[in-house]
């Protein structure tokens, strides 16, 4: 958040700024790429593996991507239909598998590194050398700085609400059952005799 000071602004515009450029270059890059076929997130997982080198694990790919497990699964799973990448078992550790790109892959490697070329010339073209090595100084000091150990806790990202347990609502008591109001005992109503009978059921002739 801003307050008065020029540094704290200047900061802060920074922050917003980066954030701002990362989701605009990707979102071009990613409509370069749309034409190949390929989502987001199979184009970055294709590009990471042809970069980071062959055999890298699913843990360290879904490290590299900043994603979870289960969400690079179903990735590799469409990738492996495809017949671009290959799923084999470590041969250091049985229980990890690494992946490797076929060479159906290889031509598509080359269009996403090509449309990658291309967005960067875009963009960055108008920029002398000299203030673009300026600015990756920074931006790698930047970088530096988020990768350091130790963030204070103040500062560590909260859980969103999806994630914060419900608030029960307050018990609410049932309403105490009143017992049924007593009716008083019916009075019995005095019995009537026939007419020409006494009350011994004698009849008087």
């Amino acid at each position: 958040m801003r307050d008065g000071s020029t540094l704290a602004h200047t900061q802060w515009r920074i922050g917003i700024t980066i954030a701002q450029i990362a989701r605009r270059w990707r979102g071009r890059l990613d409509a370069r790429i749309a034409e190949f076929g390929l989502t987001e997130a199979r184009w970055l997982a294709l590009l990471a593996l042809a970069r980071g080198g062959d055999g890298m694990t699913q843990k360290d790919l879904a490290s590299r991507l900043l994603i979870e497990g289960p969400t690079l699964v179903r990735t590799l799973d469409w990738l492996e239909r495809q017949g671009l990448v290959e799923r084999r078992e470590s041969t250091q550790d049985r229980r990890a598998k690494t992946l490797h790109l076929t060479g159906r892959a290889m031509p598509l490697i080359h269009r996403i590194e090509a449309a990658a070329t291309l967005v960067r010339a875009e963009i960055l073209g108008g920029i002398p050398e000299a203030e673009l090595a300026g600015c990756l100084a920074v931006l790698e000091r930047v970088a530096a700085g988020l990768a350091a150990p130790g963030m204070p806790k103040s500062l560590e990202p909260k859980p969103p609400a999806a994630e914060l347990p419900e608030a029960k609502p307050p018990e609410s008591k049932p309403p105490e059952s009143k017992p049924p109001a007593s009716k008083p005992p019916a009075s019995k109503s005095p019995e009537v005799q026939p007419l020409g009978e006494d009350r011994h059921g004698r009849r008087d002739d």
